[in-house]
């Protein structure tokens, strides 16, 4: 698939930001980011992974980045030669690469229009990236669609690799992520649930509340979140969407 160059800018709330040149640049809270990082660590670890295997054989100047679906910055790794340039940058994870935030750049754009793209230094609004050659690509395994990866360079003679560079990491990606899955699945095949666990579960992943649930089922709110706790300690998680995702991968969704 071929790259393509500028697309519409694209909303985004905020929690918190500041000025940096024309544009606001704007972070996720600590507490958010955190939970996000949670839901998200099979994809970050596959991300770590991948990026670690391939910067063995780079000899170049790179910056790579990982964002969720609605642009925010999860992990980031980059040679070693940038680690001043980077730490004196506005780039941390908690960032938001949309359009609203930081101006249009390459994740931005490769959101609005769902394909891989290529922007040049003059082609960023924001003065921080004016100096990078970036390539951002949707990643997707199977069917389902996870974030974006962007792989960046300040030097324009490697413009080819870096493209090859971008293509190569998703299929690393999906390969480990695969791997941890079936892992995980593995380790927690044995969980069993009662059938009131299930019918909680279950009702935990439409939405509805513990008093709702209490409601319908009626029972004691505590009674509810007695269930719930057993529920995420056999899970092994501490949040009702981690109990959700995880439960959905067992098949119990």
């Amino acid at each position: 698939m071929s790259a393509t160059t500028f697309a519409s800018r694209r909303d985004e709330p905020a929690s918190c930001s500041h000025a940096a040149g024309t544009s606001q640049l704007h972070y996720l809270s600590k507490s958010s980011l955190d939970r996000l990082r949670k839901i998200n660590h099979f994809l970050i670890h596959a991300f770590k992974n991948s990026i670690s295997d391939i910067k063995e054989n780079l000899t170049g100047t790179y910056l790579f980045l990982l964002t969720d679906t609605d642009g925010v910055l999860l992990s980031m790794d980059y040679s070693s030669d940038l680690k001043a340039a980077v730490e004196r940058s506005p780039i941390r994870p908690g960032m938001i690469f949309t359009a609203q935030s930081c101006g249009v750049n390459a994740i931005s754009v490769t959101m609005d229009s769902n394909e891989p793209v290529l922007l040049l230094p003059e082609q960023h609004e924001s003065p921080y990236f004016q100096s990078w050659h970036c390539y951002a690509s949707p990643l997707t395994m199977g069917s389902q669609h996870f974030g974006y990866l962007d792989v960046s360079t300040i030097n324009a003679d490697m413009q080819g690799e870096l493209i090859a560079i971008a293509k190569l990491i998703p299929a690393y990606m999906q390969n480990n992520y695969q791997s941890q899955q079936a892992a995980e699945l593995s380790e927690k095949s044995a969980v069993e649930f009662t059938e009131r666990q299930l019918t909680i579960l279950e009702m935990i992943a439409k939405g509805l509340t513990v008093k709702a649930i209490a409601l319908k089922l009626k029972i004691k709110e505590c009674t509810v979140n007695h269930h719930k706790k057993v529920i995420f300690n056999k899970l092994g998680v501490q949040s009702s969407t981690e109990a959700v995702s995880i439960a959905s991968r067992l098949s119990y969704l």
